[in-house]
This record gives structure tokens, sequence and C-alpha cells, in this order.
């Protein structure tokens, strides 16, 4: 199961990532009519989930700045982004660093059970596959944002 979850993950984070580094300049900041964030806010908002999910964070990790829950948890929202918010490039950085680490869980990690179901995962392996389903919805978000961007833009 660990191999097919490291494959998936891998999969997904290489594609949010190409989508977002192919991003023309200054797109990732427009909020688009219809949009409640920017694509700079769900860059950042993958990365906290995941770390939240996966690693325990804020209280567990401190891969990430504390200001990062107050930026792109559940939620949030650009428009009251209030003091330093990291750079789109610095976000992708720190994705591909998670990644690795995501990587380095031992295999029988992905059997444990949780102690508390969370959105009807029971495993650690259930959770790890929710945040990919997680990223591959704001990876979607992305694609659209960008579409209507574009679309107004001409």
């Amino acid at each position: 199961m660990s191999e097919l979850l490291f494959k998936h993950y891998e999969l997904a984070r290489d594609r949010f990532v190409k989508s977002v580094d192919a991003l023309e300049e200054g797109i990732a900041d427009v909020q688009p009519e219809g949009f409640n964030n920017t694509i700079h806010w769900h860059v950042g908002h993958v990365l906290t989930v995941a770390e939240q999910l996966l690693f325990g964070f804020p209280k567990k990790s401190t891969q990430l700045p504390a200001n990062y829950m107050a930026l792109f948890a559940s939620g949030t929202s650009p428009a009251a982004w209030d003091g330093e918010v990291p750079q789109l490039q610095d976000l992708v950085v720190q994705l591909q660093e998670q990644v690795a680490r995501i990587k380095e869980f031992p295999a029988e990690s992905f059997n444990q059970r949780l102690k508390t179901a969370f959105l009807g995962q029971e495993t650690f392996g259930e959770l790890t596959n929710f945040a990919i389903f997680h990223e591959s919805i704001h990876l979607g978000q992305i694609q659209a944002m960008k579409r209507v961007i574009n679309a107004a833009a001409k």
C-alpha cells in the first residue's frame, strides 16, 4: 500500500507544482470574480493542510512558520492577510521538501489506526489518500482560475 500512496502523492504533487510553475507573472494574486481566493492562497493552503493532516502542524511540526495557519487554513482569505506573506516560489520549494518528507514515512505507519476518525478516514494511510484527494481538488481550482483570469485579460 505504501508504494502506491507514495507514487500517487508524487504524481499529484508533481502536477500541482508544474501547474504553479507554468503560471504567467502576476496571475497568482488575482482573485477572479466568483472565486473566494487566489492561486497564491490555494498553493499555501495545500501545503498547510497536508502539513496538518500528515505531520500534526502546528503542534507537532515545526517545518512551516506558525503564521501559515492564519494565512492559509480553511476559511481564511487573502483579503484578510496581514503581515508577511511567503512568496509563491518559497511555497513551491516547501511543497517539494514536504513530499520528500512524506516519502520517509515507514510503510507500517499507513496501517496505523487514527485515535479519532477524520472525515471518515480511519487509518493514517486513508488520511494520506485523503490529502492526495484534497490536493487534486485544489489543482482543479487553480486550473479553472487560470482559465478565467486569462479569458478576462483578452
